[in-house]
């Protein structure tokens, strides 16, 4: 029982407000909430390896995102699921980047939020859920195969640590300087640009997709 007088405690606050006006609830998010304009801002801005990287700026999460999304073009014709693996990243524009230590420790609880916003940002354009087995698998493998270099050219492992902890690149060649990092501003164009091209090349059906 409360005293007389006394207020009761104001709940904690989950929702962020963006650079859009939207105010987004981590715990749970609606597709409406959603921008791409908000996802690229955040994700350019947000570091790799928690900042411990080489060069003048930081290897951003969106400039991570762009490469890996090149690597699924180059075996995956369907533009749904380029897509999906530029936007596999895309709740770390609210949450972080929690290096994989980290996600470890908090367990079930970070897993949970980062699915919830997962699925608000597909639903938001036009994608499914849950995406396929096989989808999910091909995202993972470009991911690692993106991380490797990451991991050899920017943080300081040696080869044979990278390929133990990500697997070896599987015949994937990419160009060193697709690694260099680029000022924030850049990438957050690029990562648009690139939204906008799958998009009108078919990745978002009109009808699946939420209206602002």
């Amino acid at each position: 029982m409360t005293g007389r007088g006394s207020k009761a405690p104001r709940p904690p606050r989950v929702w962020q407000r963006m650079l859009s006006g939207r105010r987004l609830d981590l715990l749970d998010p609606s597709p409406l909430d959603i921008e791409i304009e908000d996802i690229a801002h955040g994700l350019a801005r947000v570091a790799r390896w928690n900042g411990q990287t080489l060069g003048d700026h930081a290897f951003s999460v969106a400039q991570h995102s762009l490469i890996v999304e090149e690597i699924i073009a180059a075996r995956e014709p369907d533009p749904r699921w380029r897509l999906a693996a530029l936007l596999h990243d895309a709740p770390e524009y609210v949450i972080g980047d929690m290096i994989s230590p980290f996600k470890s420790v908090l367990g079930g609880d970070y897993k949970g939020v980062e699915a919830r916003l997962q699925g608000a940002i597909h639903l938001r354009f036009g994608l499914p859920a849950e995406l396929p087995a096989s989808v999910k698998r091909a995202i993972k493998g470009a991911d690692k195969v993106s991380a490797h270099f990451e991991a050899r050219l920017l943080a300081g492992f040696e080869p044979r640590e990278a390929e133990a902890l990500f697997g070896k690149p599987g015949g994937v060649a990419l160009s060193p300087d697709r690694f260099t990092p680029l000022p924030a501003a850049d990438i957050g164009r690029r990562f648009i640009e690139r939204f906008r091209f799958l998009r009108d090349i078919g990745a978002i059906p009109t009808k699946r997709t939420i209206a602002s």
